[in-house]
């Protein structure tokens, strides 16, 4: 149950960061993966911090989770932005 919490959190942070519009070229998979990457490192990390676990869903391990997440599909979007463009 706590795998599947930091799952759905990688999700939620993968569809708010697609709704702020970046660019007209479609990443939405390198998006994806990132997110869903990210989501499960946060829940491992809190899982060694022991707030949530593999087995047991924490609410504190799912934000935790879906911040990180949120966190790093912004690190990616703005390391793919050229130093040009604007948003």
């Amino acid at each position: 149950m706590g795998v599947a919490s930091w799952v759905i959190s990688g999700i939620a942070a993968f569809l708010v960061a697609r709704i702020v519009p970046f660019s007209t070229q479609m990443r939405w998979k390198t998006e994806l993966v990132t997110a869903l990457l990210a989501a499960m490192g946060a829940g491992v990390a809190a899982t060694a911090l022991d707030f949530g676990g593999w087995r047991e869903p924490d609410w504190r391990a799912a934000v935790f989770a879906f911040f990180v997440a949120l966190a790093l599909v912004g690190a990616l979007r703005a390391a793919i932005m050229s130093p040009g463009q604007s948003t």
